[in-house]
């Protein structure tokens, strides 16, 4: 093959030489060394061209194989020639000339020339063996130079490409068993990395992904018992931090903190430590911390003691402080629970949990969905993957409250809009407690959480059967598709049976409970049959239940109000719930019935009366009672009436020294319901009053109740002609407790008769100073419905107005209009009643003419709203 033009005569011998020698056949080392000066030399020719290319004199590719060939001929028993050394210098001068070495060339260079000098023996230092040390010290060197050409790319260190070298070093520390190997291992890595520092700008360093295994492997090795691999390991640890703190840290601080990274250099093991907790939290990524953990993990549980005890204690220096974030939760979690079972060392087993820890704190999810996919692996029996947590009696705490407030607080919309993802759904959610609850050690955890549980359980079942529920695609995949409502309540089932209620799970179960608590027409219905059931039963955690609901209800925006209100009007029968009823519990009660929902005032009216049934809860009646008057006044009838009846049953147990002031205002809130056209409602109202009146002594009758009786003195005579006869009996009872509480024997056997005209005419006889009052209270009988009561009031009120005089009948002058007006009334009994009394009253000269116009219209308003 002809030279080139161009060359002299030295760089057409180079060039010819490297055409002969790249035949095929043995050469010996003179040959060898030769070829590689002529690949040198020529080489440098093409370097100094502007726009030289190897490929124009002869394949840069066929040239490095060949020195790659020269390298794999070499001894790896002994090391007697400087092939090896000129070799890589070599592919250095090839390295910086184009065409570029592809990247499995690089590899392809490396591994050879890694594994010519790594497998030689060890060689001291000695004046026998002088040459020999010398010579590998000058092919270490040249293989740090080819290292570092290689790595280069556009005048800046690649880190993929350093990767894929240190990648190709690793197995010589992490699997030989020949102290020197590491060593040489540790120092090429060293000397790289240390190379690489040297560099502000550095290629793909984002995708230098070996980082966090590289800082784990050193951490461990800073540890080993050999002074020179801890030192190795050490500096390599060293220049790695600096790699950090040049790419990652904020530039104003990079300089102070490298000055505190080299004054802790070939510290004390612990400064060291406490560097690489700093940059374990500070610079590492999440997948970068999980591959630090996951490195000590595998010398934890690997066969070499030594490695075994550093990664112990690594790991446990930085785990002293929380972490914000690991990635790879998955892969450590199956490290952890494939060798738990086989360490035996205390403080191995001690960081192993420490560890399992800190990823159920940090990331619950994860780990639960490692467990769920632990379980679908493996063959070591159903569950088994869950028991893990037995060994972690804080792990099983931290999970099941995290699992509770996810099923009491769902992910909201808001944290939808910020983009807040999760693969967590609600029916994994149940599914984990669920397996959580199937722990068999873990019962004494059950009982801790089992109101908070219940309630949880509860809260779900009733939103999937009121609102329905849809399982996605993610959620088949992530865990074995169950029926959501089933899978709650098979939830709720395991909890009752973990806490030994089995007998009460017999009663639910006969009472048909879950085939209602299922439905959507009956489900309110099972919610409180199966409270009900907890208190016939006596269930030991009625009153933490009853805490919790509480507590629940406290959130005003909580969604599940409707079913707590359902479960507690059951929970509050029992006397030791009722126990635990203090003010502030009261008034958050009080609070949910303010919404005035139908729904809830039906419960409240049912609370309500229980309040009345238990000494402690009477202390707090006080609190419910506005609320409830107010509930006579509802726009629903429905619900009038059946505030009446509860009224009706709770006044009968009701004692006046407990409930006085109760009693007091319900009496004046009657008065207004005593002419209602509902017989059924009137007749409850008069017997209620009537029941108030039979409390009352002449002892208790204060002020406000006197009077209140007093005014009402001539409704209850009125009542007696009452259409509905059984009103008529209970106004006159009412009547005979008046003649009593006030002291007016005179008129007890007045009041025992049913005759009203009688008793209006006594007490116009007895009581005249009254007369006035009596008056008023007769005139607001014209506005009765009822013509009997009407004509008694018509009757009653000319008997007192033909007996004013003129000053009385001034004072009066609304009254007796009003009763002029009556001429009109459309009954002609109570028109012929009005005329006979104005007949009187002109034969007697009094006359009072209308100066009150307006009052006429008033009572023309009156009349249209009676008729």
């Amino acid at each position: 093959m002809t030279p080139p033009s161009g060359l002299c005569q030295s760089e057409k011998e180079a060039y010819q030489l490297i055409v002969n020698f790249m035949e095929p056949g043995q050469l010996s080392v003179t040959d060898k060394l030769s070829f590689l000066n002529a690949v040198l030399i020529l080489s440098s020719v093409v370097r100094d061209q502007a726009n030289g290319n190897m490929n124009n004199y002869y394949s840069k590719t066929l040239l490095a194989k060949k020195i790659e060939t020269l390298i794999l001929e070499e001894p790896i028993e002994t090391l007697d020639s400087c092939v090896r050394q000129q070799a890589m210098l070599c592919i250095v001068a090839l390295s910086q000339v184009k065409p570029p070495f592809h990247l499995c060339q690089k590899l392809d260079l490396v591994n050879v020339s890694i594994t010519s000098l790594f497998a030689l023996p060890l060689i001291m230092p000695s004046l026998d063996r002088k040459e020999s040390a010398s010579l590998y010290l000058q092919t270490t060197q040249a293989l740090d130079d080819m290292l570092q050409a290689l790595v280069m790319e556009d005048r800046s260190p690649d880190m993929l490409i350093l990767q894929n070298f240190v990648e190709i070093i690793l197995p010589w520390l992490m699997l030989s068993d020949q102290v020197h190997q590491q060593i040489r291992a540790l120092g090429i890595i060293s000397r790289l990395l240390r190379f690489v520092c040297n560099f502000s700008e550095l290629l793909h360093m984002v995708s230098f992904s070996i980082m966090g295994r590289l800082i784990g492997t050193f951490s461990v090795f800073c540890l080993n018992p050999s002074q020179e691999i801890s030192s190795g390991a050490l500096e390599a640890l060293y220049y790695l931090f600096t790699i950090l703190v040049l790419q990652r840290s904020i530039r104003p601080n990079t300089e102070t903190i490298l000055k505190d990274l080299q004054k802790h250099f070939r510290g004390h093991w612990m400064a060291n430590m406490q560097n690489l907790t700093l940059f374990f939290r500070k610079y590492l990524t999440p997948e970068e911390r999980a591959d630090v953990i996951i490195v000590a993990m595998e010398a934890m549980t690997g066969g070499d003691l030594n490695n075994a005890l550093a990664a112990t204690k690594m790991l446990k220096v930085i785990l002293k402080c929380p972490v914000t974030e690991v990635a790879k939760v998955s892969e450590i979690l199956q490290l952890i629970y494939y060798h738990v079972d086989r360490v035996t060392d205390k403080n191995v087993l001690s960081t192993l949990k420490k560890t399992f820890q800190l990823l159920v704190q940090s990331q619950p999810e994860e780990v639960i969905l490692t467990l769920f996919k632990i379980q679908d692996q493996s063959q070591r029996g159903a569950h088994k993957s869950w028991e893990i947590l037995a060994s972690f009696p804080k792990g099983y705490q931290v999970l099941m409250e995290y699992l509770l407030q996810r099923l009491i607080s769902p992910q909201t919309p808001k944290d939808q809009e910020a983009g807040y993802a999760t693969k967590f759904s609600t029916l994994i959610v149940t599914r984990a407690i669920y397996e959580l609850l199937l722990i068999s050690s873990q019962r004494s955890e059950v009982q801790t959480f089992f109101a908070s549980v219940f309630v949880a359980l509860l809260f779900q079942i009733s939103f999937l059967v009121t609102s329905g529920s849809t399982v996605t695609q993610d959620e088949l995949r992530e865990i074995e598709y169950v029926d959501p409502v089933s899978s709650s309540v098979e939830a709720l089932k395991t909890l009752l049976r973990s806490s030994g209620y089995m007998d009460h799970m017999s009663h639910i179960q006969t009472l048909g409970t879950w085939e209602l608590l299922v439905n959507l027409e009956t489900h309110y219905d099972g919610v409180a049959l199966l409270a009900k059931s907890l208190v016939v039963k006596k269930c030991w955690h009625n009153r933490p239940i009853f805490s919790f609901l509480i507590k629940t209800l406290e959130d005003p925006n909580c969604v599940h109000y409707f079913t707590a209100l359902v479960f507690l009007t059951e929970l509050l029968h029992c006397p030791d719930v009722a126990g635990a009823v203090d003010e502030v519990s009261t008034k958050i009660l009080v609070e949910w019935f303010r919404h005035k929902e139908s729904t809830t005032e039906h419960l409240f009216l049912q609370i309500t009366e229980i309040f009345t049934k238990h000494k402690n809860t009477m202390r707090h009646f006080h609190i419910l009672q506005p609320y409830l008057l107010s509930c006579c006044y509802s726009c629903s009838c429905e619900l009038v009436m059946k505030t009446f009846l509860m009224l009706q049953r709770i006044v009968k147990d009701l004692s006046w020294h407990h409930a006085s002031s109760f009693l007091t205002e319900l009496a004046f809130t009657l008065a207004h319901f005593f002419e209602e056209e509902s017989e059924q409602l009137r007749l409850i109202a008069f017997e209620i009053y009537g029941t108030i009146l039979a409390k009352v002594s002449r002892m208790t009758l204060v002020f406000p109740l006197r009077h209140q009786i007093l005014s009402l003195l001539i409704l209850l005579v009125a009542h007696l002609k009452d259409v509905n006869t059984d009103v008529v009996e209970v106004c006159r009872v009412c009547l005979c407790n008046v003649a009593t509480i006030l002291g007016w024997s005179k008129f007890k056997v007045a009041f025992a008769k049913n005759d009203a005209f009688t008793i209006l005419s006594a007490l116009l006889q007895q009581e005249r100073h009254k007369v006035l009052w009596f008056l008023k209270q007769s005139v607001a009988l014209f506005k009765s419905r009822q013509d009997p009561i009407r004509q008694l009031a018509v009757w009653f009120t000319g008997q007192i107005i033909r007996d004013l005089d003129w000053a009385e009948l001034e004072e009066m002058e609304e009254e007796y209009l009003a009763f002029k007006y009556m001429k009109k009334d459309p009954d002609p009994i109570i028109r012929c009643l009005t005329e006979q009394t104005f007949y009187i009253l002109e034969a007697k000269g009094t006359k009072m003419p209308a100066k009150t116009p307006l009052f006429c219209l008033c009572m023309r308003g009156i009349q249209r709203r009676v008729y």
